[in-house]
């Protein structure tokens, strides 16, 4: 397992937590939000999933990962 912190802008509330969180769980990866660090902490299997597959996905939903 491999585990990354993402900067993410355009999170402001607890839907965008879930919508996150949820995208990240549908990838096969898990992940944490911190809303008031605009980070998100992703765990994931490097051998079936890559970092940009995750950007792509929750750029995807509207953020912003810088």
């Amino acid at each position: 397992m491999q585990t990354i912190t993402l900067n993410v802008e355009g999170m402001s509330c607890n839907h965008c937590v879930n919508t996150i969180e949820k995208t990240l769980k549908e990838l096969g990866a898990t992940g944490k939000v911190n809303l008031a660090a605009k980070t998100v902490e992703v765990s994931y299997d490097e051998s079936g999933l890559s970092k940009e597959a995750i950007k792509e996905a929750i750029e995807e939903q509207g953020y912003d990962v810088v």
